[in-house]
């Protein structure tokens, strides 16, 4: 089994503490998004997990804990998001200095092999310019060579949770636009170009993330975020390369077991399909409890037995 931890929220980032307790547990709790009174309990049991996906904007609050997870015998690799974007798109994200130095010392401490760029999504808009994102990509490319070897690339996509927020950033002056998806304007295939040609110029495999968008021939490859030839490299271990069913058509990450819950990340990014409200993330945030077996609030359950990893129909308690 893989774990996802988390396309729903940053784990790392601001439940490191909750991640350890559910890590010695040996197992959490995930109520299903779409109907809280199903209830999934995971196992973390290092011999029911093959690997675990970490997505994060800040992996620091986990290094104090890298070497528990190593000795307990975890595989790991993590999809860092370094993109510079101006503060009225991501107001809370590290300062792009501070997560430059952030992921060099990851790459120190766990291989380049196992910490992947994402510069994602490519936000286009009168602050964010083609122009600009190769100028934020090539700089960025070059502080980071040496400690990456795969960079992963996707344009915004306009989500119907971001759809009001998007609209008061249109009415400060900057408007955030999709690319279509049948004949891409000359700056973007430019652009395109300019990212593959940076990305093998600083010795990195780039890739899409879930995009429809056939960017093959700009050089860039479609990709899988949880990549079962990437972990069977990177491993040496060969999971079930079956597609996920629950991620879009566009995705083509192999299935995995997703640990986080949506409205429960507080860096804001406007454009963020997994959170509705930045208040009501806030609030789960606020009253998160570490112990608690569910990222938010307390959704019980029993430690799976070594028959079924995954235990359905838990009742909210």
């Amino acid at each position: 089994m893989i774990i996802s931890a988390s396309r729903r929220s940053d784990i790392p980032a601001f439940y490191a503490e909750w991640w350890m307790n559910r890590i010695r547990a040996g197992y959490c709790t995930v109520p299903n998004p779409f109907n809280r009174n199903q209830v999934s309990t995971v196992s973390l049991k290092p011999e029911d997990v093959d690997v675990i996906v970490f997505w994060t904007r800040n992996p620091r609050p986990l290094f104090p804990h890298l070497a528990e997870l190593d000795a307990r015998g975890y595989r790991y690799y993590f999809q860092y998001t370094i993109s510079d974007n101006p503060r009225a798109i991501d107001p809370k994200s590290p300062p792009v200095e501070t997560a430059i130095k952030t992921l060099r010392e990851l790459a120190g401490r766990i291989g380049p092999q196992r910490v992947i760029w994402r510069y994602d999504p490519i936000v286009l808009s009168e602050a964010t310019p083609p122009a600009w994102h190769s100028r934020v990509h090539a700089r960025l490319a070059e502080a980071l060579a040496g400690c990456t070897q795969r960079n992963v690339i996707s344009v915004v996509d306009i989500y119907k949770k971001a759809q009001k927020r998007l609209g008061r950033l249109r009415q400060a002056g900057i408007t955030v636009e999709a690319l279509p998806p049948d004949a891409l304007p000359a700056a973007a295939r430019d652009l395109l170009l300019q990212l593959a040609e940076t990305a093998r110029v600083y010795g990195m495999e780039i890739v899409s993330c879930a995009e429809e968008l056939d960017l093959r021939p700009y050089g860039i490859a479609p990709g899988k975020c949880v990549d079962d030839d990437y972990i069977a490299r990177t491993f040496g271990l060969r999971p079930a390369g079956k597609k996920d069913p629950s991620q879009r058509e566009a995705c083509g990450c192999v299935v995995s077991k997703d640990v986080g819950m949506y409205d429960s990340c507080l860096f804001g990014c406007q454009y963020c399909y997994a959170t509705s409200s930045f208040e009501a993330a806030k609030r789960n945030h606020d009253a998160h409890d570490p112990l608690s077996p569910s990222l938010v609030g307390w959704y019980a359950g029993e430690p799976p037995t070594a028959v079924s990893t995954f235990q359905k129909g838990v009742k909210f308690a």
